[in-house]
């Protein structure tokens, strides 16, 4: 359909690529553990509605420009690199929430912010875009006469199956957090060391070739 070939491998290799853990996973896991199960679905979502920009992208070619303009690139690189960096200094500012009785409190966060946060952290990086430029093409023939439409359905395949791996990241680690962790000490320097880590990959990213 619309020349898609290997459907079945795309959809192995697809779901293997979204179980490898990267900034969009560390900030779900963030959020859930952090703030409960409402904040890590809602970033789990807000994850999945920033990979539809790169869908699209991809589907209209400017992916395509982005891996071949240097300009372009290092612009979407840059952007990407300063907000995994924001998001890690947030957490690494992190203070320590004084618990009620047997309950440890959580710091209200609003479900826009925590949903749009989650939306540029996959929007802004440009490691989706490229992505999506050498891996769809694949499975798309060649002499295909619906390109962008294949370029759509292989990525709302992707998108759908990447975000409900994210919710499921989501329910599993505000289930443990729930369990385990009820010191406020705790869940801060936990937020710390997950902030060191994005700053770690918008740092990578940055300096990535």
């Amino acid at each position: 359909m619309f020349g898609i070939h290997d459907f079945a491998l795309f959809v192995i290799a697809g779901v293997l690529l979204n179980l490898t853990p990267g900034p969009d996973t560390l900030y779900v896991v963030t959020r859930s553990a952090g703030h409960g199960l409402r904040a890590g679905l809602i970033a789990a979502l807000g994850i999945g509605s920033g990979c539809f920009v790169h869908i699209f992208a991809a589907a209209i070619g400017l992916s395509a420009l982005i891996a071949a303009s240097a300009i372009a690139f290092n612009v979407v690189r840059w952007l990407g690199a300063a907000y995994l960096i924001y998001l890690g200094v947030s957490l690494l500012r992190s203070r320590p929430v004084v618990p009620r009785p047997a309950v440890v409190a959580k710091e209200p966060l609003a479900d826009g912010r925590v949903y749009a946060q989650g939306f540029l952290t996959n929007a802004l990086n440009p490691k989706v875009a490229l992505f999506f430029v050498a891996f769809l093409p694949q499975f798309i023939a060649p002499a295909a006469t619906h390109k962008t439409l294949a370029f759509l359905l292989l990525g709302l395949v992707f998108n759908v199956n990447g975000t409900l791996w994210l919710l499921l990241v989501a329910v599993m680690t505000a289930t443990v957090a729930g369990r385990a962790t009820r010191l406020a000490s705790l869940r801060v320097w936990r937020d710390r060391g997950i902030g060191l880590l994005f700053v770690a990959l918008g740092v990578r990213l940055a300096w990535q070739r």
